[in-house]
């Protein structure tokens, strides 16, 4: 019996997704088409000039400017971002420093020193249930 390898593919939204780039921004024949898996590893090995392009000067997807800005998806939102946006017009924000891009990078670093406080309290935890696994039970005597 053999079997028949099928090459996976994704649609380029997919594509565009995992390699970080914008949709819009990509050329033509990219959009229309479909991405084999192979195709991907080879954009993502050797990127040909549109792709290192898109990558350096943009336009970024909203996951890559909320990276870049340093706050969250949903922060861009609240600070009126919904489109996708140039690596210059990122640094022009980044000297303008809003105040909703001040509030928005506070919140997230809250956010993460929240996640770090979760996390070292859970490994406190679990190292101390596992001292506590370790401990012989001390025998107990026989009621008389």
């Amino acid at each position: 019996m053999t079997s028949h390898k099928t090459t996976q593919t994704m649609k380029p939204a997919t594509a565009a997704k995992k390699l970080g780039v914008y949709l819009e921004a990509t050329p033509a024949e990219f959009r229309e088409g479909v991405v084999s898996r192979d195709e991907l590893n080879a954009l993502q090995a050797d990127p040909p000039q549109w792709l290192r392009e898109l990558r350096a000067n943009g336009p970024h997807p909203r996951p890559v400017v909320a990276a870049k800005l340093g706050v969250s998806i949903a922060g861009l939102a609240r600070g009126g971002i919904t489109e996708a946006l140039t690596t210059e017009q990122i640094d022009a924000l980044k000297e303008e420093g809003p105040e909703w891009l001040l509030h928005e990078r506070a919140v997230q670093a809250d956010v993460r020193k929240e996640a770090v406080r979760i996390k070292e309290k859970n490994q406190a935890r679990e190292a101390k249930e596992a001292k506590e696994q370790e401990r012989p039970t001390p025998a107990r005597r026989p009621r008389s």
